[in-house]
């Protein structure tokens, strides 16, 4: 029988290991954090990373979110208005009263550390800032929009934070059983006999128009069966690029055009369809408008994306 001094060492032996089995190690884009498993108060700081804790269930741990879209209109102070919280996609998130932090570039670091957060999510990309500021408030799991599967890597790694793993190869599979139920729609109905091929273009207000060529859509389209459109010889940020209009006058009449505008201020749909340009294009056209306050990418993004465009293209090609 141990004496009572080694009792006391095994009871501390097990308890340290306990703690450490506790604190997985995480390695994302940004670097390597060791995070708590099963957080329970999370700091969302865009769309994207919202959608991912969505999807996994845990959008009632989201204590505070960081937002683009969101204008001081939104916000009473740090507090959401309940009619923003129902609309669009944060309706869909089913989002419980968080703090607003700020724009997503421009957070404010004091209203977040006051929510005492024990996870940061966000995405990001080169030269993004407060990396280093966030991660003195709690563990920050970062995700360049750029990179191959990148929302798969984010979801996967939470999941293994949160004991998830099995929900989020089942919202993984979703995905691409909507996209290979509607790619079939598609074939069935002749589209690619019409339209082989597609590019997805970004009219933003102000008259400037962005093509997607790696993220943002596209992957969605590609998965249904399109093949490319358009090849971009340099990309900003791994996502896209700014076209021309003489390249836009030069797509062939076999490419479907997918008019896809940013959200909120920032949608130029609507000036860029009364242009010579829109209205050369129109015959090959169809316009893709993102719910309020949406993600551009993700699993709740990505299944809507498939059945929404789905629907419009097979109107378009009867």
């Amino acid at each position: 029988m141990p004496s009572r001094k080694t009792a006391v060492l095994i009871a501390a032996l097990a308890l340290s290991g306990a703690a450490v089995a506790q604190t997985l190690t995480v390695r994302h884009d940004e670097g390597t954090s060791q995070v708590k498993a099963d957080p329970k108060r999370i700091v969302v700081m865009d769309e994207e990373s919202l959608g991912w804790i969505s999807a996994l269930g845990l959008s009632g741990r989201i204590v505070g979110l960081a937002s683009s879209y969101i204008t001081p209109a939104d916000v009473n102070g740090t507090a959401i208005k309940p009619a923003v919280l129902r609309d669009g996609f944060f309706g869909r998130a089913r989002l419980n009263n968080p703090a607003y932090v700020g724009d997503w570039q421009k957070p404010s670091l004091e209203t977040i550390a006051a929510l005492k957060p024990d996870l940061i999510v966000r995405l990001t990309w080169d030269g993004n800032q407060n990396y280093d500021n966030l991660s003195k408030i709690a563990p920050v799991l970062g995700y360049k929009e750029g990179a191959p599967g990148f929302w798969q890597k984010g979801v996967r790694d939470l999941a293994r934070v949160f004991g998830k793993q099995v929900q989020a190869e089942q919202v993984i599979k979703n995905v691409a059983d909507t996209n290979r139920a509607n790619a079939r729609k598609l074939l069935a109905a002749g589209v690619f006999r019409t339209y082989p091929k597609v590019v997805v273009v970004a009219p933003f207000a102000g008259g400037s128009n962005w093509v997607y060529t790696a993220t943002r859509l596209i992957p969605d389209l590609k998965a249904l069966g399109f093949k490319d459109g358009y090849s971009a010889s340099k990309t900003t940020l791994g996502v896209g690029s700014q076209i021309s209009d003489e390249a836009l006058l030069a797509l062939d009449k076999r490419t479907l055009v997918v008019l896809f505008p940013p959200g909120g201020k920032y949608n130029g749909a609507e000036a860029f369809l009364k242009t010579p340009i829109g209205q050369r294009l129109a015959a090959q056209s169809v316009l893709y408008v993102p719910e309020n306050y949406s993600a551009y990418t993700g699993p709740l993004v990505s299944v809507r994306n498939s059945n929404d465009l789905t629907r419009l293209i097979l109107e378009k090609v009867k």
